[in-house]
């Protein structure tokens, strides 16, 4: 496997990264990217100028992975947006190898923290179905794994919950805020 920038005219690659996209949100997120119509404007706009695209490919040169990054707050802190690997290439190490990739493209541009949303839309951990008001940050605190949520892969990989929006994709269907530092934190003057 390698992992490289997807070229903006490598239509075959756009495309696997599309379906890919659909496919892999399929179960748990359904409504991320329901379409390859929108799936392939989600790849295209990960050509702009603002962002990191960045594929990985079996030795065949097949799509098996895709990890984006968005720069915001004048490219200090960067989205994980988004990270999708193959139902039949998981647990192989490619996801962790393209959020490493990702960590040291967003440290080379000068960003200093990663952050990413983990959507809770199926149920699978213990904020879901609840009113999480008025104090989210208690329920944040009892958080728990129901069903295979990613939020313990980014957890491994050394990101920290920093936040919940509580209802973010209808009632008690939150979105998990997580982040971590990419570059050390320079000694203050």
């Amino acid at each position: 496997m390698r992992i490289v920038a997807p070229h903006p005219d490598d239509e075959e690659t756009i495309r696997q990264i599309g379906a890919l996209l659909v496919e892999g949100f399929a179960e748990h997120w359904p409504n991320a990217w329901p379409t390859l119509h929108v799936a392939l404007a989600e790849v295209r706009e990960s050509f702009g100028p603002d962002r990191v695209s960045r594929v990985a490919l079996a030795d065949d040169g097949t799509v098996v992975g895709w990890v984006g990054g968005i720069g915001t707050y004048d490219g200090n802190v960067w989205e994980l947006h988004p990270l999708v690997v193959g139902p039949a290439h998981r647990r192989q190490g490619i996801g962790r190898a393209l959020l490493a990739d990702l960590e040291s493209q967003v440290a080379a541009r000068g960003g200093h923290t990663l952050w990413l949303g983990a959507d809770d839309e199926a149920g699978q951990t213990s904020l879901a179905g609840l009113d999480l008001y008025p104090d989210p940050l208690a329920h944040l605190a009892r958080i728990r794994n129901l069903g295979g949520h990613p939020y313990e892969f980014y957890q491994r990989l050394g990101f920290t919950i920093v936040g919940v929006m509580p209802d973010a994709n209808g009632p008690g269907k939150p979105d998990i805020f997580l982040a971590k530092r990419v570059q050390s934190r320079p000694e203050p003057v």
